[in-house]
């Protein structure tokens, strides 16, 4: 195919129109004339192409500042479908040619990597972020959370010191010191600071009939304690913020991101993993106490059919899946254990109930 292009030489301000076209054979090659008796051809081999908005630049690879400019469409077709065909054309030109459709798709894509950038990656960096935070700042955000915002709680003193001798009768393989603190209060709840201490609520110990649940929930909580899950878990809540200081090293930035939310401590929702962990691990905890582990699935069916109308705290902080008791009966099922009776254990949890 014939047509006309403006050549320029790299040299001269003037710029030259001539004819060019598209030869095959015998090898494929951008012919043109500068004069009537030269005869010019570049090889395909030796050109690169640039598109500017409807006209197209033919750059010669050696010689860098001659190139000749093209606006006829059916030409700039021809030569791009050529290299297309022959692979001698970068992604940036098929990008262009390649229709609404695949624009509308590629955007689609884009926009599924952002939106799962921001809802998976970014999270996922801010949760591993808790692993160049030390240990000793879990007590300081702890403390701090004590200090602010359990003014309003009152603390059941004798409950709180029968509480910690039943839990040191159970070798609980925690990588803290543990301290329990029962609150006053008609909610059913409980959850783990940083630190170790584990808030319960009289109105979940109310809920209990058998010590072997409130073994179970301890073992619960003190997996969430080993493994930092809350630490994790705010990180998440704040991954935004934090994914920033994690970019720019900023240790003592992320402390700070997570000190000014500490109030969130008391409400964090557990993902999925982490409550699996628990269970999981606090569960093989409790087989190796030769405690009977049925006791959380117990617990976790008084707090489901306990008031269907309001759903009840622990379960709000740690999330119930359909199947996630029946994931903790097929364990136990699996596990080999042996369950002991165990006064001791009985008579504190005794005294639990009847101290009001």
């Amino acid at each position: 195919m014939l047509t006309t292009g403006t050549y320029f030489d790299g040299i001269s301000s003037i710029p030259r129109h001539i004819e060019l076209c598209l030869e095959h054979l015998p090898e494929p090659v951008i012919a043109f004339l500068l004069t009537d008796e030269v005869r010019t051809k570049w090889s395909i081999d030796e050109i690169r192409i640039e598109h500017l908005g409807n006209s197209l630049e033919i750059r010669h690879k050696t010689d860098k500042l001659a190139f000749i400019k093209v606006t006829d469409e059916t030409f700039i077709q021809e030569l791009i479908d050529y290299l297309s065909k022959t692979g001698k054309i970068g992604w940036y030109h098929k990008l262009l040619h390649m229709g609404m459709k695949a624009y509308i798709a590629i955007a689609i894509c884009i926009l599924a990597g952002i939106v799962g950038g921001y809802l998976v990656f970014i999270p996922w960096v801010a949760e591993k972020a808790v692993l160049i935070i030390p240990e000793k700042y879990d007590a300081i955000l702890a403390d701090k959370y004590l200090t602010q915002y359990m003014i309003d709680n009152e603390i059941d003193s004798a409950k709180s010191l029968i509480l910690n001798k039943f839990a040191s009768q159970l070798k609980l393989e925690n990588s803290k010191p543990l301290h329990f603190t029962v609150l006053k209060s008609t909610v059913a709840n409980a959850y783990a600071l940083p630190n170790g201490n584990i808030i319960v609520y009289t109105g979940l110990l109310d809920l209990m009939t058998d010590y072997n649940e409130l073994a179970c929930l301890i073992g619960h909580e003190v997996i969430h304690v080993n493994n930092r899950h809350s630490m994790k878990m705010l990180c998440r809540n704040l991954s935004g913020y934090i994914f920033i200081s994690v970019m720019l090293s900023d240790v003592n930035g992320i402390m700070a991101i997570i000190a000014d939310n500490a109030h969130n401590l008391q409400s964090l929702s557990y993902s999925r993993k982490f409550e699996q962990e628990a269970d999981e691990q606090g569960t093989k905890l409790m087989i190796n106490n030769n405690i009977n582990p049925l006791g959380m699935t117990l617990l976790f069916s008084r707090l489901k059919s306990q008031n269907k109308a309001a759903v009840p705290a622990f379960i709000s902080t740690h999330p119930m899946t359909n199947n996630r008791i029946d994931d903790i009966n097929n364990l136990i099922k699996n596990t080999k254990h042996k369950s002991l009776y165990n006064s001791q254990l009985k008579e504190l949890f005794s005294q639990l109930k009847a101290n009001n």
